[in-house]
């Protein structure tokens, strides 16, 4: 079975005029990508809010001090780091939306892991991976919910992933 193209696109807060862009195109993406969720999550320790972080700044630093009073969550003797988010809720999606972007690691994946559809690594690296049948689907919501595709995401090509056996050979 032949895997779907991926488009990889950058989605960085300093791409944006306003952070709180960047959080509307994820929150369009996670309505989109509801039916192949999986999970989202969250790394919650260490959230800092992000410097272009400008009208959500007092809401989301009190998320921020709620989730540092969660008790921490083991698996026998394991602490687990990561807080998941049930997405199908409307503001467990607001809250994960401006919570991803203040992680040092936030995710949402496919259903079973298979797939990574958006990640946010050392609060400053954003990406989203669409399978080409999403970032048509995407993209249209974009355009009716008037936001502005940014050009180089208009631009980017999809790629074929390589086959299991060639992943992490240079």
């Amino acid at each position: 079975m032949a895997e779907e193209a991926i488009t990889t696109l950058r989605a960085e807060l300093g791409r944006f005029e306003r952070a709180e862009v960047g959080f509307a195109l994820l929150e369009t993406f996670l309505d989109v990508v509801g039916p192949w969720l999986g999970e989202a999550i969250i790394d919650p320790r260490r959230l800092l809010l992000p410097d272009r972080m400008t009208d959500d700044r007092a809401v989301v630093q009190g998320l921020i001090e709620e989730l540092g009073t969660e008790p921490v969550r083991k698996q026998g003797p394991f602490t687990l780091h990561e807080r998941p988010f049930d997405l199908a809720d409307d503001q467990a999606r607001w809250d994960y939306t401006r919570l991803a972007y203040c992680s040092t690691h936030a995710a949402v994946w496919s259903r079973g892991r298979r797939t990574t559809y958006f990640e946010v690594a050392d609060r400053e690296r954003a990406t989203y991976w669409l399978p080409d049948s999403l970032k048509a689907q995407y993209f249209d919501r974009l355009a009716a919910h008037g936001w502005m595709i940014p050009e180089d995401w208009l631009a980017a090509v999809p790629k074929k992933p390589k086959p299991w056996w060639k992943r992490g050979r240079m």
